[in-house]
């Protein structure tokens, strides 16, 4: 965004009408300490205003998101006030006008007013409001909309977003997030919204969603698939809500022994000890793999924030603690899933994963004669991937175990999953390695990567992704290629040749431009795996040389 270099009139009466609307004292002071800077001269109020004011936090359907601050563009109770009552028209349009409607919350800054300003919106709009106990975990509200029989559920959350941000995210009457083109009907409603003021409200105290929690924590006892439960599990929640519901729940699960990050496990918004507190990014799980080689653990669990994400990490062959890729641990659980689905319930399972995931899951439904399919990426998809599903996963650390109860990703779930399956490994004298290795050689190594660009400017993604259209490469690291464009149903290209997958697309929450790699070697028997990987190894890294090349030249 480019600075301005002086306060327009246009700009300064945007920044006092907003004022005058907004339904809250301490962002009205807030905004108003930023406009007097900035109208004394202050650049950094000026361009801070200018951010601020620049347009309304767009409604998608991951819902909202973005940084805890006064103004149209920004998370405040003013923001969620009206994006509140756009919700409470799109379902009365749909004819659910009086449902239940179940809110739950993180712990992040503003979390609580902003679950509170959302009820009292509902309320007045007529619908039976019900809200969760305390800030928990995401995969609990996605439940509780389906055990409460809801029309729709409200969490109040950024996931593993930085420490300066905070959302919205919506769940429809199947527990799944939206998808278009409900985010569109939304944000018109949203924009056809009185000001904040005007938005009838009704305070609370507001009914709690009694017993949720509880017959979460008790379905979650019933996912570990076979007998064993001897597992020691080091496990982290990153400064989330996560602690307490996962440590209940693998103790309902029968899984006892277990050992949690000291200083990451009670909630709090600042998130202290890591510099992004999402399990995927370096760093972030360094206290929890000391934490396993000190206890001598048999697998590692880290949480994101909201508990929706679940990383596994285990002890290499030399000793050291690594953390599984999510395409490891996708395929890891989703072995076990078929291997163990109850044939009399479920007699044409489904399983999927998303179009950038690992290939490997078709293969391993295949050998299980079990349906498979690949959506575009994101739970709200894989969430309605068909009838009879039964597990699905993304490589962004995303599992779903327990479809009919979750209809969306849930970190706990998946844990109690994974504890079963190390515990079932450990009978044996196994290890989730030894499964990984073991899946290599019946389907082949499947090796993944990830480019990503990111760009200040939006507009040099739009026009690398318009230049790759236009001339595509026929060929990357001497591999012969064909192009596939997945427009219009989504903004994707897809790259395939001989045991090579190229994914490019725009991030959908991140200003990034990503390409997912993907190599397939065949394997020839145990004793030539160690040889299937190196050769692997080497065709990835000549992969990603050529796509960061063509990305970036």
């Amino acid at each position: 965004m480019t600075e301005p270099r002086r306060l327009t009139p246009a700009l300064r009466d945007n920044a006092f009408r907003w004022i005058a609307d907004d339904c809250d004292d301490a962002s009205r002071t807030e905004l108003q300490d930023v406009l007097a800077r900035a109208m004394g001269g202050d650049a950094d109020a000026l361009a801070d205003l200018a951010d601020r004011m620049s347009g309304t936090l767009a409604f998608g359907t991951a819902g909202l998101r973005g940084p805890v601050r006064a103004g149209p563009n920004g998370m405040n109770v003013a923001v969620v006030v009206r994006t509140t009552a756009g919700v409470a028209s799109w379902l009365t349009a749909q004819g659910l006008a009086g449902g239940t409607v179940v809110l739950g919350r993180d712990a992040r800054h503003g979390s609580a007013e902003f679950a509170a300003a959302a009820a009292e919106v509902l309320a007045a709009a007529g619908f039976a409001v019900r809200v969760l106990p305390g800030a928990l975990p995401t995969p609990v509200l996605a439940f509780a909309v389906r055990h409460l029989g809801a029309v729709a559920g409200i969490q109040v959350t950024a996931s593993h977003n930085p420490p300066a941000d905070n959302g919205y995210k919506l769940y429809d009457s199947s527990g799944a997030q939206i998808v278009p083109p409900a985010d569109q009907r939304i944000e018109a409603a949203i924009a056809a919204a009185p000001t904040a003021r005007d938005v009838p409200r009704t305070p609370g105290p507001h009914p709690v969603a009694e017993g949720v929690t509880e017959a979460y924590l008790a379905r979650v006892a019933t996912v570990p698939r076979g007998p064993g439960r001897k597992v020691r599990v080091a496990a982290t929640a990153l400064h989330g809500v996560g602690a307490e519901t996962l440590r209940a729940a693998l103790a309902g699960a029968g899984f006892t022994d277990v050992h949690l990050v000291a200083e990451q496990a009670e909630p709090d918004p600042d998130f202290p000890t890591v510099s992004f507190p999402n399990p995927e990014e370096d760093g972030a799980t360094d206290l929890l793999l000391a934490l396993a080689e000190r206890a001598g653990a048999d697998v590692a669990v880290a949480l994101d924030p909201d508990a929706d994400r679940c990383a596994l990490g285990v002890p290499g062959r030399d000793g050291v603690w690594r953390m599984l890729r999510g395409d490891e641990t996708g395929v890891l659980l989703g072995e076990h899933v078929l291997s163990t689905v109850d044939s009399t319930r479920q007699p044409d399972p489904l399983v999927a994963t998303t179009i950038v995931s690992s290939s490997m899951l078709a293969a391993v439904a295949k050998a299980h004669e079990a349906r498979y399919t690949e959506t575009l990426t994101g739970f709200k998809w894989l969430a309605r991937a068909g009838t009879g599903l039964v597990f699905a996963y993304e490589e962004a650390l995303g599992v779903c175990v327990d479809p009919e109860a979750v209809n969306d990703k849930d970190g706990i779930s998946a844990a109690a999953l994974a504890c079963g399956l190390v515990a079932a490994l450990g009978e044996d004298g196994r290890t989730l390695l030894d499964a990984l290795d073991e899946l290599a050689v019946r389907h082949g190594v499947h090796l993944t990567d990830q480019v990503s660009l990111r760009f200040e400017d939006l507009s040099r993604i739009g026009a690398l992704m318009s230049a790759l259209r236009a001339s595509p490469p026929d060929s990357l690291d001497g591999t012969a290629l064909s192009t596939e464009d997945l427009l219009p149903d989504a903004d994707v290209l897809r790259l395939r040749g001989e045991g090579v997958r190229v994914i490019v697309r725009p991030s959908g929450t991140e200003p990034k431009l990503k390409a997912y790699l993907e190599i397939v070697e065949p394997v020839d028997g145990p004793d030539a795996l160690e040889r299937a990987r190196a050769r692997a190894g080497e065709r990835l890294a000549g992969l990603r040389r050529g796509v960061e090349g063509l990305l970036t030249g």
